[in-house]
């Protein structure tokens, strides 16, 4: 795609978000469904989409580490430290979660959290200036999906914008890895 596609998809994806609707894009690693993190009703029509019970927690993707500083309390620095060497891209969960939708969260006040980098996510979210809910994008207890033409009809059919930049590529994303990070020693959650 070329640059001025990639920016109508950031424009119109700007649009939904600020207007609390859904999207459906491409991220660091599967397709995701998102929203306003900090939107509880955005994040309850994501649970809508995906007929997904609503006591379940959702991954947020941020740009940087400072925001997961803004939108977290007491967390260890070092944390840091262990993502720069991470090579797969990984969801920390970190506990005491500040100022998202209490529905992004978990019942212990933890939230899990992604330092996205791909180009996209990282444009979106600098210019949303906002953590995202990123979910991957399909019906609950389906697998989820690598590409572009593995997402159900249903799910397309249900969110407000669905991104046209990446819809093409053929080889399959992976989740991310999820830890917990404990006493400075990692804990794996998913690999």
């Amino acid at each position: 795609m070329n640059k001025n596609t990639f920016e109508i998809d950031i424009e119109e994806s700007l649009r939904v978000l600020n207007e609390g609707g859904v999207i459906l894009y491409p991220t660091d690693t599967v397709w995701g469904l998102g929203c306003d993190a900090t939107n509880a009703k955005s994040v309850e029509k994501i649970f809508e989409i995906k007929n997904r019970p609503s006591n379940k927690s959702l991954v947020v993707l941020v740009a940087d580490e400072r925001t997961i500083l803004q939108y977290t309390a007491g967390i260890d620095l070092e944390v840091f430290n262990y993502l720069d060497t991470a090579v797969k891209p990984t969801t920390v969960i970190y506990e005491n979660a500040l100022g998202l939708a209490d529905n992004v969260t978990a019942v212990d006040g933890s939230v899990a959290i992604r330092i996205c980098k791909e180009l996209f996510c990282k444009t979106l979210i600098k210019r949303f200036r906002k953590p995202i809910v990123s979910t991957s994008a399909n019906l609950s207890g389906e697998p989820s999906p690598g590409i572009f033409k593995d997402i159900s009809k249903v799910i397309i059919e249900r969110v407000d914008y669905t991104v046209g930049y990446r819809q093409l590529e053929e080889t399959p994303a992976e989740p991310s890895k999820i830890i917990k990070w404990e006493n400075g020693q990692v804990q794996f959650i998913r690999k």
